[in-house]
């Protein structure tokens, strides 16, 4: 006769299987839409929304690898998107580099500058790193706003050459595949390393540092290789901004309100999972754009009042956030389900 919990093992297996094949469907069915959504949806304004959605949580996937996997909570990443963003168009306007070379070498260069900012930082932990990191992308703004080659205050116009050639277009819909195609590698990066040893090492590094460094983990290395991989994809997000808005300035591209956006995107959705920064992006997005439509010009700032309300909640109430919720409703309904099932099998 089989003991009650080997009874409830059995039908907890198949409710487990049942909710892991629901989340492939459902993702699958997400990835259709997201691939069909500019030949369903015509209206620029909804299609620049979703564009803005699925930026920011390229953003925030990127954002993930050192914040949320490696434990090292960097509100200066903004330093690393307006680098990303001022490279690949000085290299465009400048000196003619196509776009498709350009923006990886805007990737590269943030990932080299970030290497020597975090050797210095890393020597600092917690909120002291979180501060020196503030103070890095305060700095980096100073020398764009007064570099008159980079167009200073002013800033930097790219030229109206619509094609592929040089990314730039009059409709909506290249932009949309290009911010999808982004998100795509970010996230497949990121389960590549939660995948591998460096998602174990990570992980190690945040949860329990000198359990891995009496392991033979180095942990400084391998704080530079997440702060390099997250700062070469948040340049890259920074890049495809440029080109989408043939404009940039210091205010625009290397603001702190824009770090401060990147941790609450991964912070919100699930710090440390994979899909988190998707819910938290289209949550703040849709936040952000309805605080302009309700408010206009006389609620600016209104966005990141509520960003410090649900920084509280989120602390508060929900620390593993939507995705965290979302687990553990899960988790009790498929308890609920085991109950009276097993039960019954007794």
């Amino acid at each position: 006769m089989n003991s009650p919990n080997h009874a409830s093992g059995q039908l907890a297996g198949p409710m487990l299987g049942n909710t892991f094949r629901w989340w492939h469907v459902l993702a699958s069915l997400l990835l259709v839409i997201a691939v069909f959504f500019p030949l369903l949806e015509k209206n620029p304004s909804h299609q620049n929304l979703v564009i803005l959605m699925l930026m920011a949580a390229q953003l925030g996937v990127a954002w993930n690898i050192v914040g949320g996997y490696a434990g090292q909570v960097s509100l200066g990443q903004a330093a690393f998107y307006g680098l990303g963003a001022y490279t690949s168009t000085l290299l465009f306007t400048r000196l003619g580099i196509s776009p498709w070379l350009a923006i990886p070498a805007g990737g590269l260069v943030s990932a080299g500058v970030s290497v020597l900012v975090g050797w210095s930082c890393f020597r600092l932990k917690g909120h002291y790193f979180a501060m020196a990191t503030i103070a890095v992308a305060e700095i980096i703004q100073v020398i764009f706003t007064n570099w008159d080659y980079a167009g200073a205050a002013v800033g930097l116009n790219l030229p109206m050459e619509e094609g592929w050639k040089t990314l730039t277009f009059s409709s909506k819909e290249p932009y949309y595949y290009l911010s999808l195609a982004l998100l795509l590698l970010t996230l497949c990066v990121n389960w590549a390393i939660e995948k591998s040893f460096l998602g174990y090492y990570f992980r190690a590094i945040k949860d329990e540092p000198d359990a891995a460094c009496s392991l033979g983990v180095n942990l400084r290395r391998y704080k530079l290789f997440a702060f390099a991989i997250s700062s070469f994809f948040t340049a890259l997000g920074g890049s495809l901004y440029a080109q989408k808005e043939l404009y940039i300035d210091p205010g625009s591209v290397l603001q702190t309100g824009l770090s401060i956006k990147m941790a609450l995107v991964a912070i919100l959705g699930g710090v440390g999972t994979l899909f988190g920064p998707l819910f938290g992006a289209v949550i703040l997005t849709l936040i952000e754009e309805g605080s302009r439509i309700l408010f206009g010009g006389s609620g600016r700032g209104t966005d990141l009042i509520v960003y410090a309300a649900l920084i509280v909640l989120i602390a508060v109430y929900y620390p593993n956030g939507v995705v965290g919720w979302l687990r553990g409703f899960v988790g009790r309904r498929n308890a609920v389900r085991v109950g009276p099932a097993s039960g019954a099998a007794r």
